[in-house]
């Protein structure tokens, strides 16, 4: 049985304390980083995580699709750009359900990647099926300005949350976890509904629909949900970033 002391000792506090934070400012050269200090190197150790877990595959996967199929709308290749489609979809299934059931495949960066590969998909999307006159201009830029505003968020979340030294290549590095990302129930419906429309729109010159009254009232569902979404980002913002404290 340890004793007290040891035990302490051995059950180390995971948050950065205020000690860890001055011996972090003591262990800071300028122009050099930081020194060899263990309690620093300790730390960021904790918050190294591995970004090449499947469910991220996948995102990367459906973004790498994104301007594959933005070429075959413009070129009006609707028949192969559907099948395109539902292949980003599955990859989109697939990742959610395998980083809810393995536990080793879940990640922060996940949790920013998957919504970041969707709206990425979103706005190519958009952009081309309003370039091939399938979707209005003004419901296109609607979504695109709210996408480009949680994007910005996610940057400015990314920087605050970083530890120090807040250097470029920590930055960009998806191997550092720093904070997870929680949808709002709204946003995951506005998800939903963009992408109904969005394969709607793809099927209507397929299947000969292009100016059916039903495709115009989706447009009106999507344009509501997009401004529903984006003020409840704005209203439960800070609810829907969980900072990783003990990484």
């Amino acid at each position: 049985m340890p004793e007290p002391e040891a035990r302490a000792e051995h059950q180390r506090p995971l948050a950065p304390s205020e000690q860890f934070l001055k011996r972090l400012k003591l262990c800071y050269v300028p122009r050099r980083g930081l020194s060899s200090c263990p309690e620093v190197f300790w730390f960021l150790a904790l918050q190294y995580e591995n970004p090449w877990t499947i469910p991220n595959i996948l995102s990367m996967a459906r973004m790498g699709l994104a301007p594959v199929l933005g070429y075959l709308i413009v070129e009006e290749n609707f028949n192969v750009a559907l099948g395109v489609f539902v292949l980003a979809g599955v990859t989109d299934l697939l990742d959610g359900f395998i980083a809810r059931n393995w536990a080793n495949q879940k990640s922060a960066l996940g949790s920013a990647l998957d919504p970041l590969a969707d709206k990425i998909l979103i706005s190519v999307l958009y952009v081309s099926l309003t370039c091939a006159n399938l979707i209005p201009v003004p419901l296109t830029s609607m979504i695109i300005l709210r996408d480009a505003a949680l994007i910005a968020a996610v940057f400015y979340v990314r920087y605050k949350t970083l530890s120090p030294p807040r250097t470029l290549s920590r930055y960009f590095n998806p191997c550092y976890a720093t904070a997870q990302l929680k949808p709002t129930f709204v946003s995951k419906m506005n998800t939903a509904v963009q992408l109904i429309l969005v394969a709607a729109s793809l099927a209507a010159p397929v299947f000969n629909y292009v100016d059916s009254i039903y495709l115009q009232t989706l447009w009106c569902i999507t344009a509501f949900t997009t401004v529903t979404s984006a003020y409840s980002y704005y209203h439960y913002g800070r609810k829907t970033v969980q900072v990783i404290k003990n990484k």
